[in-house]
């Protein structure tokens, strides 16, 4: 059995853990209200202007872009995984990265592994990959840290260069959407060749306002100033940005949800072993006492019958 030293100590430890996980989850907390914040100013946004992007391809030649051709073969992939740069967010991270591996065995079994590129935004994806020996895009760790806009367009302009000059046919993006502080949707989205139909996430189907908007689009008769060729120039680049932007800040929020509630489970965790440490220190202590009090005892009746003898 362990010394009541070494309990006090363990106690002290867990303590002092308890009080760390307590500090994180409320750190977490504070930025999940500002990601929060962020993700539900922009979703509007995106929505839109991808509703827009579909009024425009109906107006002109679907090929009128080339960020819209589909390639008759896809020889190459890139796959944009969207992870964290920290853990300590529970299975944040491992939970994604199985369903890319599981989208790896199920649509791209048969592409040698050197036609299958990643691009991971952030230092968990990045490290994962790898080690695992994949063929890594750009190094984008530590993404997180500062999240800017311009960095989802430096991705961005990778991706597209890449797609143009014909390295990759397909760029998909897989990310954690955020539904709400507890729970996450795991998406795969194609971001090039921009898909003919619009792509809906969970959280876009249940929103009935983006649904009844995208429902009547058809009915609405848009006038475009100064061209629709020109403002679909301007704006495709612009809707892959933001696209994966959205996704981005998406994570950023599933992230900081994640680890509030690992934090906060780790927190109780630590006061139930608080609570079975204490249990078990008093224990010993009322043994060693029992012991001290059975020895005086015996003690003093030994020295009495050798008195009396």
């Amino acid at each position: 059995m362990a010394s009541l030293r070494d309990i006090r100590t363990r106690i002290g430890s867990v303590q002092n853990t308890q009080q760390i996980t307590r500090a994180m989850k409320m750190v977490a907390a504070a930025k999940l209200r500002k990601a929060q914040e962020r993700i539900f100013t922009t979703r509007p946004y995106a929505f839109k202007i991808r509703e827009m992007i579909g009024h425009l391809r109906q107006r002109l030649d679907p090929l009128a872009h080339p960020l819209f051709e589909a390639r008759e073969e896809v020889g190459g992939v890139l796959l944009i995984v969207v992870t964290s740069d920290r853990g300590l967010a529970g299975a944040f991270n491992s939970n994604l990265l199985k369903v890319v591996e599981a989208r790896i065995a199920e649509a791209y079994a048969d592409l040698p592994k050197e036609n299958l590129h990643v691009l991971a935004v952030g230092r968990k994806g990045h490290e994962y990959f790898a080690n695992r020996g994949y063929d890594l895009v750009g190094d984008f760790r530590g993404a997180f840290n500062d999240l800017r806009f311009p960095i989802a367009g430096e991705v961005m302009d990778i991706a597209i260069e890449g797609f143009q000059e014909g390295r990759w046919d397909l760029v998909e993006v897989v990310y954690n959407e955020f539904k709400n502080t507890i729970s996450q949707n795991r998406v795969a989205e194609q971001l090039l060749p921009i898909p003919s139909e619009t792509f809906f996430t969970p959280v876009m189907e249940d929103a009935e306002d983006v649904a009844t908007e995208t429902a009547d689009a058809d009915e609405v008769e848009y006038i475009f100033e100064p061209s629709a060729e020109v403002l679909l120039e301007r704006l495709v680049p612009e809707d892959v940005q933001y696209q994966l932007w959205r996704a981005m800040l998406e994570s950023n929020a599933s992230e900081q949800g994640a680890r509030m509630v690992a934090m906060e489970n780790a927190t109780t965790n630590a006061g139930e072993l608080l609570k079975d440490l204490r249990l078990t220190y008093n224990r010993a202590r009322q043994a060693a006492i029992t012991t001290e009090i059975i020895e005086i005892s015996s003690g003093a009746e030994a020295l009495r019958q050798a008195q009396g003898g």
